[in-house]
């Protein structure tokens, strides 16, 4: 399937821009469209494209030849203008899922599942491979701090290895289209879909995988442990010990190997046990692991710390289903007085679908002096009935006792955070899709 030239529409969006990159890292050509572009947005991951020699264009067709590769995604529709051009010219179309299956399918592969948690294991893999010079490949939803400081967009990077480490993702089906060699499942809770039909997904996942490791510790995954290497605090092959879990990091013992994060929640240790669980089946032991991870300082928007001002904390987290929520409020929890929490739902249809375990979520995470903030939910068009609102949550927070607000002019927002805030809060800013929430974090930033 490897062309001379790729053309991305929808190039700015995280799956699409890790494969765009890897594309020109390869040596191929590579266009690509957004529509953020064309309004003028995402600038810095447009400039960052570029210097690996992926060239933006308008998404009117224009960027698309006869004898381009067109990678589209399930977000674009059928009408979409790049697709269009793409069907008059007779150029050929795939998807973007079946796309990096064929890469992934002509490497040693190592593919991260799970509802929670596959960024961070993804980039901690990375980190652990490289760190012991076996040079992997990188394809991921999320980017690295430490391939950001060589320029790049952070989710993308090509080893010379035939390693090559990605996330398979549940939310549309495409992780069954993978041949991992080594294949990771974190946990299952319902996102997306319900988790009878997630199940079935990752039972197709796991039969498709040559190896397999899973967590012991997470609920419903016993059906997956048969054959595979297990791992977990209370239970596994790769057992975890003297777990502690401080305001700013975690340690624990593994392996007969201590290890130091400097990155805040039990969660962030689960994901570093299942990262080290994965780099032993690929000969790395528990002490290079440890090693490699004493330095790991997160991925974009997962916890991440935008600053500090007055004695108060912001944070920018992609926190986006219930268990990510609840995750997050846990770790601010640990190092504030008090949480004021920003949460924007993405999309109609998961604010319907999820609301009673958000509701739950927000309920049991957040304290009596902690708030919470609903923006509007996010919309980017579409055919979506909008018959729920982020006002229903709030009243049906402040009814369970919760300090919930529903703010629709986000505008006025960060300054109404920074007017509230207090020494020893922590602002924690959450949701999926839209760039402007870290804009956001970093007003409030700039307003305190």
């Amino acid at each position: 399937m490897t062309p001379k030239k790729v053309h991305y529409t929808g190039v700015c969006g995280t799956g699409m821009s890790a494969l765009a990159q890897f594309d020109a890292l390869s040596g191929l050509t590579v266009t690509g469209s957004d529509r953020s572009a064309d309004r003028g947005e995402a600038q810095d991951a447009v400039a960052r494209l570029a210097a690996v020699g992926v060239k933006v264009l308008p998404q009117d067709g224009s960027g698309v030849t006869p004898d381009a590769l067109v990678v589209v995604s399930t977000a674009i529709e059928s009408d979409n203008r790049d697709a269009q051009r793409a069907r008059e010219l007779g150029a050929r179309v795939v998807h973007r899922a079946d796309y990096l299956a064929a890469l992934a399918g002509a490497r040693r592969t190592v593919a991260v599942a799970g509802t929670s948690g596959k960024s961070t294991v993804t980039a901690m893999i990375f980190e652990i491979l490289r760190a012991a010079g076996l040079d992997p490949s990188l394809i991921s939803g999320a980017n690295l701090p430490s391939l950001r400081t060589r320029g790049l967009l952070g989710n993308a990077w090509l080893g010379k290895s035939d390693l090559l480490v990605i996330e398979a993702d549940e939310s549309d089906g495409t992780l069954t289209r993978y041949r991992p060699e080594l294949g990771v499942l974190l946990n299952v809770s319902k996102d997306h879909k319900e988790v009878a039909e997630l199940h079935a997904l990752f039972k197709e996942f796991r039969a498709r995988c040559t190896r397999f490791v899973v967590s012991a510790d997470a609920s419903g995954l016993a059906d997956y442990e048969t054959g595979a290497t297990t791992f977990g605090f209370s239970r596994g092959e790769f057992r975890g010990s003297d777990l502690q879990v401080h305001a700013r990091g975690s340690s624990f013992r593994a392996g007969g190997a201590a290890f130091e994060l400097q990155v805040p929640g039990r969660y962030n240790a689960e994901n570093a046990l299942a990262a080290a669980a994965a780099a032993r089946e690929l000969g790395v032991e528990a002490a290079a692991s440890a090693q490699a991870l004493k330095s790991f300082s997160g991925v974009a928007r997962r916890f991440q710390v935008v600053g500090a001002a007055r004695g108060v904390e912001v944070v920018d987290d992609f926190a986006h289903n219930p268990e990510k929520v609840a995750a997050a409020l846990g770790a601010a929890r640990l190092r504030s007085r008090r949480v004021l929490a920003v949460f924007q739902l993405h999309g109609f249809a998961p604010a319907r679908f999820m609301k009673e375990e958000f509701l739950d979520a927000f309920a049991k995470s957040l304290r009596p002096e902690d708030a919470l903030y609903l923006p509007d939910i996010y919309y980017v068009g579409g055919t979506a009935a909008k018959d729920i609102s982020s006002k229903d949550y709030a009243q049906a927070l402040t009814a369970r006792g919760v300090r919930a607000f529903h703010r629709p002019d986000r505008g006025a927002l960060a300054a109404e955070l920074a007017r509230e805030a207090r020494e020893g809060d922590l602002v924690l800013v959450m949701g999926a899709r839209d760039a402007s929430l870290t804009r956001l974090a970093e007003e409030v930033l700039a307003r305190l």
